[in-house]
């Protein structure tokens, strides 16, 4: 009954700390009016009313019905939004709630937030569900593979909607801060449920905020007020070692600042961090080194596909100049008989890092992952980017969440890995060309079943990944190459 949907949906409105039960009827005279009902029958709430998703859904079901919306994703979208606004305090009570969390504990005003997004349907936890994640263990520790099937398919109404939308240059990107509480339209999304928390850092105004469709645990984002594009400076150490001075029970990375081997935007300055462990933040030092400009920094090669160089200090300060001498002397550092080059013919800059910053006890420490953006005849994507021959499987940048043992993979992927099963099965059907030369090693390695052959395709998917990674790796794992890595050392 829709009326009991109202009830409740209310309810949790003034639950979410914006409203006051003094403005129950109010809010239901709000939520009749959007949905085209004109007829309401005063009810008890429930005592504990459905998830707010499900009593969402019923109210858009209402509106489509009365012919209030269509039923192409973005007028759903916009509306949901609309609707799950009613359960969102404005920026400035979200802002209040969570400094007054933070003064009892980080965690606690992280929890309020993340709850909240989650409760509003901002954070897609229904879809984010539908992630296909599994991990694969490797002599580098457990790698986690996803599939990402979150984000929902365009469908043809959408898609010609889309088309026909004026573009338009407000919000500039979807990081922007004019995001919050902005409508949204068929080609940009609904963000009036979405909130902000501000922060300062070096004296400038950044946003905390959650990533919709989440990769991991309490995926965030930090964001510049300013819409300026992505550059790795000594500013960049400085602030990742300041936010995870804020929330030490998070992790705090930042992007390459060169294409392909940067983030899908590079347009706007952006951190990303979050409660999770990747199996990089595990892997050990395997070599331990000194930088005589800081002798109270510890340093250390990481046992990693990928060239890792970890800090620790006691110290943010020291910690982010040493980060940052690294970085100065790597952005400039050639090796011939490695084929690295930092400058091409044309004096174009090539090389930059991975930050990854994190809290363990009384340290801050921070990973600095070296990267190389040269490409080449034989490499045209990139030297150090995933070849040719892993593409079936990866064949996007390798950005931070993947440097970390997080392999963010293509939806195509899971009908493909379907029909890849089927053919090591030998039965009816349609696997794609490209996979067949790796279908084929797998059907010569391993003795495959109806009960194995599922587990055996992912455990082969998480080598393809790691490989990915030693590809993308500039001193790689052979004698030569780590030889190359303590070349690079002795400069700093």
């Amino acid at each position: 009954m829709i009326s009991q949907t109202i009830s409740d949906f209310t309810s949790l409105a003034i639950a979410s700390g914006g409203w006051m039960e003094m403005d129950r009827v109010y809010l239901q005279n709000r939520i009749l009016g959007l949905i085209g009902e004109t007829e309401f029958e005063e009810l008890e709430p429930h005592q504990s009313p459905e998830e707010s998703t499900k009593l969402l859904d019923e109210l858009i079901a209402t509106a489509q019905k009365n012919q209030v919306i269509g039923d192409s994703l973005s007028e759903k979208e916009i509306f949901g939004a609309q609707l799950m606004d009613f359960l969102t305090p404005p920026p400035s009570v979200v802002n209040a709630f969570f400094a007054q969390f933070y003064a009892e504990d980080p965690k606690k005003a992280t929890d309020y937030f993340y709850d909240l997004c989650k409760t509003n349907d901002y954070v897609k936890t229904r879809a984010i569900a539908k992630n296909i994640v599994f991990p694969v263990e490797t002599e580098y520790g457990s790698l986690e593979i996803t599939i990402n099937l979150s984000k929902p398919e365009k469908d043809p109404k959408q898609i010609a909607m889309e088309k026909n939308t004026e573009q338009l240059d407000y919000p500039k990107c979807q990081l922007c801060m004019e995001n919050e509480g902005y409508k949204g339209r068929s080609n940009f999304p609904a963000r009036t449920n979405h909130r902000i928390i501000r922060m300062n850092l070096d004296g400038e105004s950044w946003g905390f905020q959650y990533s919709p469709y989440a990769y991991y645990n309490e995926h965030c984002i930090v964001l510049s007020e300013e819409h300026r594009p992505m550059e790795i400076t000594k500013q960049t150490f400085d602030r990742l070692l300041k936010i995870i001075e804020v929330l030490p029970h998070y992790f705090m990375g930042s992007n390459a600042d060169l294409p392909i081997v940067g983030g899908s935007i590079l347009s706007h300055d952006h951190y990303q961090g979050g409660r999770h462990t990747f199996a990089m933040d595990k892997a050990p030092i395997e070599f331990s080194f000194s930088l005589e400009k800081f002798p109270n920094v510890t340093a250390g090669i990481v046992k990693w596909p990928m060239s890792v160089i970890r800090l620790q200090a006691k110290n943010k300060e020291e910690l982010a100049r040493a980060a940052h001498e690294i970085f100065a002397k790597w952005a400039v550092y050639s090796d011939e008989q490695l084929d690295i080059s930092a400058y091409s013919q044309d004096g174009i800059l090539h090389h930059t890092v991975t930050p990854i910053a994190r809290k363990k006890d009384d340290f801050f420490e921070m990973d600095i992952v070296l990267r190389d953006n040269n490409v080449s005849k034989e490499h045209p994507d990139g030297i150090f980017h995933p070849h040719k021959d892993v593409q079936h499987i990866k064949k996007e940048n390798i950005g931070l969440i993947e440097v970390m043992g997080l392999a963010i993979l293509p939806p195509r992927l899971k009908t493909e890995l379907e029909e890849v099963e089927k053919y090591l099965l030998e039965e009816e059907n349609e696997m794609a060309s490209y996979h067949k030369e790796w279908a084929d090693s797998i059907k010569m390695n391993h003795r495959l079943t109806k009960e194995n052959v599922n587990e055996v395709v992912q455990k082969e998917v998480g080598q393809v990944f790691k490989r990915v990674l030693e590809d993308a790796g500039v001193f790689k794992r052979d004698e030569q190459g780590q030889a190359g890595f303590k070349r690079f050392i002795d400069t700093l």
